[in-house]
């Protein structure tokens, strides 16, 4: 008498007119999970070992009854039949409810195959999880004093087109061994024993494996963090340096520019403001690391502006930044860095003819900044130590790009870090490129 569980297939209309039902996303996925999980060469080993000794056939397969490994010890019969589309289907159904029968009852299950053969399905189960089956048998069973009561699943399926109608089949039907239940039983279940543990103990290696990783990753980014704080406190005490007296400094610029102004001295005016509105950003006390673009760039035309002053007409330096693009956020004192840059290592080795451009355009999601200058360019060697902070001037550590790095990376991710684009030939210059995103919300910071 056949279970209403043995009733439900779940591979579709298994009749020989319906072709095999096109495999779900949901169903490859759980095919593959036994397999991910352990060393499929492992359990092979282990499988075609106990086979020979045992002297049965055995295959691991999935919750679908698809094999995981290759089969060990199969027969003639078996072997043919698996060779045939539509019986091989009925194969596969046979081992999935076998599998699904152990997995219902909580212990291995014998069964009597859609062939009559006998099959003993012991479930492999970790973390509450289906992972597959260890399907053991195609063999007759001995008689003995503890012959179980099989399931039988050969009414499942429709008995036109029988196998039985084919007489090399029945030939090889009747090689078929025998060997006893007991035999049998002992069989899978120390295959079900050694199976589990494998499995469990790859499940193991993984999770270990993982939060190792994890670990490494916790450890980086704590290490750039502490890299980041340091960066920040020498920028603070470099900002506590020019603090001596805000007010006075301001008074004495204030004064200087009247002068200036009543004098009717009106470069030395604008000079006396320009600088004035540097100290005040250089000094500025909010409690925001971030300002608009525009006001970033605001202050290096004051840098550029005075140093036009002192450099005379050695260089030009051209700014082009839509008032759009200038509203998107930007780190305090990011620009400024990678500008001095230019002038000391482009601009100051020149008589003429040097160039600065920093111009913005939209890409996506972010806001790019470019800062171009025509000097020699930098070596790729020395263009990785400027931005791992151990670039070497004159016996003092460079690390203005290295900050600026570190800044973009920490607010941003690691995808928004400095870029830095350089052919390394005279006149060729060099490239300096940082990422802001235009959804950045500094409130979050």
């Amino acid at each position: 008498m056949k279970s209403d569980f043995l009733e439900r297939p779940n591979r579709g209309d298994l009749s020989t007119s319906q072709p095999r039902l096109a495999t779900t996303e949901a169903q490859t996925a759980g095919r593959k999970r036994l397999a991910n999980l352990t060393s499929v060469d492992m359990l092979q080993k282990v499988q075609d070992n106990f086979s020979a000794a045992v002297g049965v056939a055995m295959v691991i397969v999935d919750p679908q009854g698809e094999p995981v490994t290759n089969p060990s010890g199969f027969s003639g019969f078996c072997h043919t039949i698996r060779n045939h589309a539509q019986w091989r289907e009925r194969c596969y159904h046979c081992d999935a409810v076998g599998g699904r029968t152990a997995l219902s009852t909580g212990s291995p299950s014998i069964y009597k195959c859609h062939c009559g053969l006998v099959d003993f399905a012991a479930p492999i189960i970790m973390r509450g999880e289906y992972l597959g089956a260890v399907i053991c048998g195609q063999v007759n069973l001995a008689p003995g004093d503890n012959d179980p009561k099989l399931v039988d699943f050969s009414g499942l399926f429709p008995t036109e087109q029988s196998w039985r109608q084919d007489p090399e089949l029945l030939t090889l039907y009747n090689q078929t061994g025998k060997i006893t239940y007991e035999r049998l039983r002992s069989a899978a279940y120390s295959l079900y024993y050694i199976a589990s543990y494998i499995v469990e103990e790859s499940y193991s290696s993984s999770v270990s494996e993982e939060l190792y990783a994890k670990n490494l990753r916790l450890m980086e980014e704590s290490k750039r963090r502490a890299e980041l704080e340091r960066s920040l406190r020498e920028a603070e005490l470099q900002a506590l340096s020019y603090q001596v007296n805000p007010h006075f400094l301001f008074n004495v610029l204030n004064t200087i520019g009247r002068l200036a102004l009543i004098e009717g001295a009106e470069e030395t005016e604008t000079t006396v403001h320009a600088f004035a509105d540097m100290m005040r950003y250089v000094l500025k006390k909010s409690g925001s690391q971030f300002v608009p673009l525009s006001v970033e760039l605001e202050h290096v035309q004051n840098y550029l502006y005075l140093l036009r002053l002192r450099l005379g007409d050695r260089f030009t330096f051209r700014i082009d930044v839509s008032d759009e693009l200038g509203r998107v956020t930007c780190p305090f004192m990011v620009l400024q860095p990678i500008v001095e840059n230019c002038i000391n290592y482009a601009i100051e080795p020149r008589e003429s003819g040097g160039i600065v451009d920093i111009m913005a355009y939209r890409d996506g999601r972010d806001v790019i900044v470019d800062i171009v200058d025509n000097g020699e360019g930098i070596a790729s060697d020395r263009k990785q130590a400027v931005l791992a902070g151990v670039a070497d001037r004159d016996g003092r550590k460079s690390i203005g790009l290295y900050n600026v790095d570190s800044r973009l990376r920490h607010y941003f991710g690691d995808d928004h870090g400095l870029e830095i684009v350089s052919p390394f030939r005279d006149g060729r210059g060099t490239l300096v490129r940082l990422r802001l995103p235009v959804d950045f919300d500094d409130a979050a910071c």
